[in-house]
């Protein structure tokens, strides 16, 4: 008589796995696609690690017929994916490059044919540099650009898709790309970041409204955000402060005007004068009103004040003799913080998980099996946690693995492997992971047994 517990999700539950268009297609020149912001950046010696660029990537560009018998093969309820900008627009606005809608096209009917729901994310960091040249995210033009091209895409998958998400992680394009410089186009002003995080808000709601209007099938938009639970380093009430002030910046900056049509209050104070004019309307524009939030969830931080760093003055530490990945520390029970933290403060309709994942240093053995074991333990803790989220009444709707496919890791290059999915870069060969057919597994049972 068998006594282990099985952890079972409620009846329809989306299991699915996500992507990026710059981190998987290649085909970075092909068929009419313009040049984007990462393209030029991947150019720039030393900004990249080993010098990688995504110009081949995964090579999904050409293997995407082979990748969604991969997900077939997995038992993937959905499939999140975003669309080059530039492959639609090359130059950011004006002529349509059909040859790139043909190949979303062609991608959703195939998804749709094997009973995959796509959700499709219209940006993912992939800027035409055509737009970059003209000021890009800071100058306030580009949010009016994106509303244009998520009314074209709408209009021209909209009669098959249902579900829309308009960026993914605003925080790290604004910051990350225009405040540490990390990430294209590698610009490091705070005033660009801030303005850079206004209008992709702004953009975000100009997009939706677009989206309503334009899609023959009922909608539902939503954005993703990178959320994480801030721990102060101690009961110290300056460590506190310094939780308090993190928080600010990486989640309430983004939630609170989505939800609440304002920044918050003391983020307003420290960074205020950074942000570019807000006009009248703009905070109605960015609240209106969402159908899920997504929620990328990989790690927590844990703050302690600073005063050297520079405006925060806060920093983060790494607590020891705790299990970290090649990237961050790996925090499970931040998973369950995080969704109900957003449920009771901000009630959102409904979640999703759109994103968790863990990069380790897979290899392929004797055998031509990946035994990703970590991967595996990350996965079912994180479930695990989440689970007890769903337990207590928060309305997550769906989980998304990052990511279906190793790939391009932005400034990593291709050191990271996130996939479920293994990829020889110089033969582009697929290998499912164990990980991969425990996530089938999974999926197949709606659970998994409690070891």
């Amino acid at each position: 008589m068998s006594t282990e517990k099985f952890v079972r999700f409620p009846e329809g539950f989306i299991w699915g796995a996500a992507t990026s268009a710059y981190q998987i297609e290649g085909a970075w020149n092909e068929d009419g696609k313009g040049p984007s912001i990462w393209d030029t950046f991947c150019r720039i010696p030393g900004k990249i690690k080993d010098g990688d660029t995504g110009d081949v990537a995964a090579d999904h560009y050409h293997r995407w017929e082979e990748d969604v018998g991969i997900m077939v093969e997995l038992g993937l309820k959905a499939y999140r994916f975003s669309i080059a900008w530039p492959r639609i627009f090359p130059e950011g606005v004006g002529e349509v490059n059909q040859k790139g809608l043909d190949f979303y096209n062609r991608l959703v009917d195939k998804l749709l044919a094997h009973g995959i729901e796509p959700f499709v994310t219209l940006y993912h960091w992939d800027l035409p540099q055509a737009l970059q040249d003209k000021g890009g995210w800071p100058n306030r033009d580009t949010a009016y650009a994106f509303a244009n091209y998520a009314e074209t895409v709408a209009k021209e998958l909209g009669d098959r898709v249902s579900s829309w998400i308009t960026h993914n992680e605003p925080f790290v394009a604004a910051l990350i790309g225009h405040f540490t410089g990390e990430h294209a186009p590698g610009i490091q002003d705070p005033s660009a970041a801030f303005a850079t995080a206004h209008h992709i808000l702004l953009s975000h709601g100009l997009a939706a409204q677009a989206i309503r209007a334009s899609a023959s099938l009922k909608p539902k938009v939503g954005i993703v955000l990178n959320l994480h639970p801030i721990h102060p380093a101690s009961p110290s009430e300056e460590d506190k402060l310094a939780a308090k002030r993190f928080d600010g910046l990486i989640n309430r900056m983004f939630l609170d005007p989505i939800f609440f049509g304002k920044y918050p209050e003391d983020m307003l104070e420290l960074f205020g004068f950074f942000l570019p004019e807000i006009r009248p309307g703009d905070m109605d524009t960015i609240s209106i009103p969402i159908d899920f939030i997504g929620i990328n969830y990989y790690t927590r931080i844990v703050a302690r004040s600073d005063p050297e760093f520079p405006l925060l003055q806060a920093s983060q530490v790494y607590p020891e003799g705790n299990e970290y990945s090649q990237m961050w520390e790996i925090y499970p029970p931040g998973i369950y913080e995080t969704v109900i933290r957003v449920w009771k403060d901000y009630n959102p309709p409904s979640i999703f998980l759109t994103e968790n994942g863990i990069p380790v240093p897979d290899g392929v053995d004797f055998d031509g099996r990946v035994r990703d074991e970590r991967r595996i333990r990350y996965l079912r803790n994180h479930l695990l946690y989440l689970h007890k989220a769903i337990s207590e009444g928060a309305p997550v709707k769906g989980y998304f693995v990052w990511s279906l496919l190793d790939n391009f890791e932005w400034a990593h290059g291709y050191s990271m492997r996130f996939g479920l999915v293994y990829v020889d870069y110089k033969t582009q060969k697929r290998i499912i992971k164990d990980s991969g057919r425990w996530y089938a597994k999974v999926i197949k049972e709606n659970g998994f047994a409690l070891e």
